[in-house]
């Protein structure tokens, strides 16, 4: 067994502890406080005004604790960082003068931040990647990149070569295809599904303004899962709509159901790392449509072009959703297509081979 310790995916904690590995985990969550393997350090602060828009948007970023780390770090086989931020870079200064091994998730491009403080050009997208390699990635043995592309971006924008592991996150194994009828309400409504946060990058504006314009709008109920900043500018853009989205967080469980009753599952977002909510609609068997933006990985999801609109381009959008809805046998067919592509997102064999990285690190360190 080894010991690890996460700034990190909840899947991969439980996987480890599942098959017998300790694991510690130093993070700003304050409701894990005098919890049993968990370091909390506190979180950063930014001034009373960028707090309050810190929270609105639903991050959390850690400060470095030195004392926090040094007493996680004891009797440490290999640590795994998720982000480049100041915990990060202070916990590499640690471990470099223990001779731990360190590796890193590579999980946020610099869109994701740079759209937010309205900075997204491609200078400071660049200044961003640089940066973060200099002072972080650089640093470490091994680096998890969730998909090709993603690697691929990355290594471009600092023009070096990078010791990359190219592993998906997975899709739970309680994430299946079911059978479950629609509620009663939405019994003869066409169900349009769309996970994620509501900002710029991911894309909502673009889906309701194409549903807006569908042939079908007034037989449409969209359903936005989710939560964010962009909420009120959403409720604006939609309120002229015959039937008003459905715009809620939803619990898991209740998650699970709406996607396996939902008819088409839109992924409109310019940019995406990975996309976990759209590789759990396509395990599900979702015909699946996908923005096809160089910046987001789902592109690389679909089926075919049938199934990928111009990014941005709402009447494009539209034009795919109604060629579905008119094209049922086809669709039966494309939904079959994305249920046998998914095999490759099996969880349990994602985590092994984030096992599998630990565990050639560790070796090549000693």
């Amino acid at each position: 067994n080894f010991y690890i310790h996460m700034f990190a995916s909840l899947y991969l904690i439980r996987f480890l502890k599942k098959n017998g590995h300790e694991v510690k985990i130093i993070c700003a969550d304050q409701d894990k406080k005098n919890i049993e393997g968990y370091y909390v350090v506190s979180n950063m602060s930014f001034g009373k005004l960028l707090n309050s828009y810190v929270d609105k948007i639903g991050v959390t970023i850690a400060k470095a604790n030195i004392n926090i780390i040094e007493e996680a770090i004891i009797n440490t086989d290999i640590i795994h960082i998720m982000l480049p931020f100041s915990l990060g870079m202070s916990t590499i200064k640690l471990a470099s003068n223990k001779k731990i091994p360190v590796t890193a998730g590579f999980h946020m491009m610099a869109q994701s931040l740079t759209t937010y403080l309205k900075l997204d050009t491609p200078f400071v997208n660049t200044a961003v990647y640089k940066y973060i390699y200099k002072n972080f990635y650089s640093k470490v043995t091994a680096i998890h990149y969730p998909t090709l592309f993603v690697r691929n971006i990355f290594e471009n924008e600092v023009k070096k070569r990078t010791n990359g592991y190219i592993i998906s996150n997975g899709v739970d194994e309680s994430i299946k295809k079911i059978e479950i009828d629609k509620p009663l309400e939405f019994k003869d409504k066409i169900i349009i599904l769309s996970i994620g946060r509501y900002s710029k990058e991911k894309g909502h504006s673009t889906l309701i303004k194409a549903i807006k314009h569908s042939k079908y709008e007034n037989k449409i109920q969209l359903i936005l899962a989710g939560q964010g900043l962009k909420i009120k500018e959403y409720k604006k853009l939609s309120k002229n709509m015959t039937n008003l989205p459905i715009y809620n967080f939803f619990p898991r469980t209740q998650l699970l159901n709406i996607i396996n009753y939902c008819d088409i599952y839109v992924h409109p977002a310019n940019v995406e790392l990975e996309g976990i909510a759209c590789l759990e609609a396509i395990t599900c068997g979702k015909l699946t449509i996908v923005s096809d933006s160089k910046f987001a990985a789902t592109k690389d999801f679909a089926i075919d072009n049938k199934c990928i609109f111009k990014h941005n381009n709402y009447k494009n959008l539209s034009a795919k959703i109604d060629y579905f809805i008119e094209n049922p046998i086809e669709k039966e067919k494309y939904e079959k297509l994305y249920l046998d592509s998914s095999s490759k997102y099996n969880q349990n064999e994602c985590m092994n081979k984030m096992v599998e990285m630990f565990e050639t690190t560790i070796k090549n360190n000693k």
